[in-house]
């Protein structure tokens, strides 16, 4: 479903991401960990166009995307929900969606059907419809966020960072709800800096260190490795 190969993304001077070369197949949930500033989240901007690559190339559904705009790559199949939330503070739950299946908005049945089924799987979302987003808790604006990439009905979902910010019991929702979504069917690639967590939701995980990746492997077996353990999550 997607392909990166030696993808090079740069902010001016600064190299962020040197040649990574990964690949998510139709199904799977993919994890990036990392420590802060290894560049995962410029990495997942690289892949919806929203950070023009230096050098390489993307690949989503066998097709060269990397010179496709971003609202194109949306028709492709793919959403981000990105990190910090980046809700609408000033529109309301609703309009928020609404924005959300802003592709797709000729069709209102359709999209009204998508507002349904998103109340549906974040019933907060509907107790909040007429509150601006901005007056949200942190693990509501987190639910509006993964629903709003979710309204233009992705094939792969790119979540940087669901569990920033949030406090435990939120954190334990979201990653529910992140299994949810793998046994629906959909395809994830999930950015992630709680790596427990996020190693024991995927089927196969890169390690990204600097803007390299230096491991890759199942998820189970990450979580196993002493290297991994001892930097990423806490462990010797």
């Amino acid at each position: 479903m997607l392909k990166l190969e030696s993808v090079e993304l740069s902010y001016g001077a600064i190299q962020a991401v040197k040649g990574v070369s990964l690949e998510v197949n139709a199904g799977e949930v993919v994890t990036i960990i990392g420590a802060n500033g290894a560049g995962k989240s410029t990495l997942l901007k690289g892949v919806v166009g929203l950070e023009p690559l230096v050098a390489g190339k993307i690949l989503i559904h066998g097709v060269d995307c990397t010179r496709v705009p971003p609202h194109q790559r949306v028709g492709l199949g793919v959403a981000l929900s990105p990190e910090g939330r980046g809700v609408f503070a000033d529109q309301t739950v609703y309009e928020n969606l609404l924005l959300g299946a802003f592709s797709i908005k000729q069709d209102k049945e359709r999209v009204q059907h998508l507002v349904t089924r998103e109340y549906q799987r974040f019933p907060r979302l509907r107790e909040r419809a007429d509150q601006m987003a901005g007056t949200l808790s942190g693990g509501e604006q987190q639910m509006l966020a993964i629903s709003r990439a979710l309204m233009s009905e992705p094939k792969l979902l790119l979540l940087d960072e669901p569990s920033l910010g949030l406090a435990p019991l939120i954190i334990v929702d979201i990653f529910k709800s992140i299994r949810a979504l793998r046994d629906a069917g959909l395809t994830i690639l999930l950015v992630e800096q709680m790596a427990n967590q996020a190693l024991a939701v995927a089927d196969r995980a890169y390690v990204l260190e600097t803007g390299r990746i230096i491991l890759e492997g199942t998820g189970a077996k990450l979580l196993k490795d002493p290297a991994v353990r001892a930097a990423y999550l806490g462990k010797h």
